[in-house]
């Protein structure tokens, strides 16, 4: 339905529509309606629409919507105090608005304050950002690494003690792990009683050889004795033999004599096989000895492979460097090769980078490096470029973007010198990122932001 002018209506009145409990359908007909007019309040939306679009009678209408009786018509000074007072509440809300408009509002300066933050800190990273390189260069980004080494026990066993923490500096030589040897004390004690064992069985075995050899001296002794009685025996009989021939002697004398020289003879073999024995013996003995020393030497031998093992019981930091993990705890049982400590390494630092073929084919080992890290911009680390891969490969996933993990790279490593890591062993720190500068030809000048190398 159309809009109506709200002053008409107000100049009109609901007792002007009214006449006799009814409506006065020609004056609502000659009220004039336009699109601009302001809307007119409910009752009244529902009293026009009821006019042009319902077949109820208006007295039903009327005591249906509440409309009787009728409010009177306003006359003209009402009329215009009226206007007035709405047009000077008009202007009041239009002055609350201009000075709500006028004061801003915390969050504006809360944005304000942000935008001229984030403006400022952009100028002061593009300030700190390096000039462009000039030609001869390469650049790369990478992380300080350095070469890790794990303190495992040799031999399972339970971890009684651990003197080292993470992030403690050690020695080549400390002390850093000591595992339970109780055990192999009782072993060492063990392998020293079959040494004695083993050193009294020689003894035993020297002695048997000195009782062997003087039976050995004893038996040929023997021999000798019974050489003489067989000589002496066969003598006679040589003697009795001629007597007998002319019958000086008798014949009884000639058999004993006989007798005699076999019986000689029988002696002197009986003596050699003595002294056969008796070389045996000595040889027995000997081998005895040899036996017993053998002993001996498996008995040092355990005693040596125990202690040993007791040494490797204590884990001895294998260079100077930094603990950076501790990766069990005393009290727990490890087996063997089991990794107790982490250690890295502070005397070969280096960071690996990734070039591309373009540049990597001007990189030769031994070319100088500068490091920048991203924590201390304003220091620069000298290194040598220490290797440069062989082979070709895709960069690895740390790098962010798709289409540089689609190149083919190639590995170059860039290592820190050792004796500039020792004097400033306190200050190295692993894992942070960086970006290293190389020199690609040997005549080109450092730029200036490269120039406060660390000495």
């Amino acid at each position: 339905m159309r809009s109506v002018e709200l002053a008409e209506l107000s100049a009109l009145g609901m007792g002007g529509l009214c006449s006799s409990g009814g409506f006065d359908a020609k004056k609502l007909k000659m009220l004039p309606r336009s699109r601009g007019a302001a809307r007119c309040s409910p009752d009244r939306v529902v009293l026009f629409s009821w006019f042009f679009n319902s077949k109820q009678p208006a007295a039903a209408f009327a005591r249906q919507y509440r409309f009787l009786p009728c409010h009177r018509a306003l006359t003209t000074g009402e009329r215009r105090a009226k206007t007035a007072s709405g047009h000077a509440r008009s202007i009041h809300q239009h002055s609350n608005q201009r000075q709500i408009m006028a004061k801003p509002g915390r969050n504006t300066i809360i944005l304000g304050g942000l935008a001229v933050v984030a403006v400022l800190g952009w100028l002061a990273w593009d300030r700190l950002q390096p000039a462009g390189l000039p030609a001869g260069f390469a650049s790369a980004n990478g992380r300080i690494e350095a070469t890790e080494v794990d303190i495992a026990a040799l031999t399972g066993g339970r971890i009684a003690e651990i003197t080292a923490a993470e992030g403690d500096m050690v020695s080549a030589g400390d002390v850093l792990v000591q595992m339970d040897v109780v055990q192999l004390n009782a072993q060492k004690r063990q392998a020293e009683a079959q040494l004695a064992r083993a050193e009294i069985g020689v003894e035993t075995a020297r002695a048997l050889v000195a009782q062997a050899e003087a039976q050995e001296r004893a038996a040929r002794a023997a021999v000798d004795q019974a050489g003489s009685v067989a000589d002496a025996a066969s003598r006679r009989l040589e003697r009795s033999e001629q007597l007998a021939k002319t019958s000086a002697i008798s014949q009884q004398v000639l058999d004993d004599d006989r007798a005699r020289d076999a019986q000689a003879r029988a002696g002197v073999a009986s003596a050699e096989a003595s002294h056969a024995a008796a070389l045996a013996g000595v040889s027995s003995a000997q081998a005895q000895v040899v036996d017993a020393s053998a002993a001996v030497e498996a008995a040092k031998a355990s005693i040596d492979a125990i202690q040993a093992s007791l040494d490797d019981a204590t884990l001895k930091a294998p260079r100077t460097g930094r603990i950076q993990y501790r990766i069990a705890q005393e009290g727990e049982i490890v087996g063997s090769g089991g990794r107790i400590l982490s250690l890295v390494d502070l005397g070969d630092v280096y960071m690996t980078v990734f070039l591309p073929t373009s540049q990597v084919g001007r990189v030769q080992v031994g070319s100088e490096v500068r490091l920048v890290m991203d924590a201390a911009r304003e220091f620069v680390i000298p290194a040598t470029v220490s290797y440069v891969a062989d082979v070709a490969q895709f960069t690895p996933k740390t790098v962010e973007t798709a289409d540089e993990r689609e190149k083919l790279m190639f590995r170059v490593r860039a290592r820190i010198d050792p004796e500039l890591l020792s004097r400033h062993i306190e200050d190295v720190k692993t894992g942070l990122p960086g970006m290293a500068y190389l020199r690609l030809d040997p005549d080109a000048a450092w730029p200036d932001f490269l120039s406060n190398v660390v000495k």
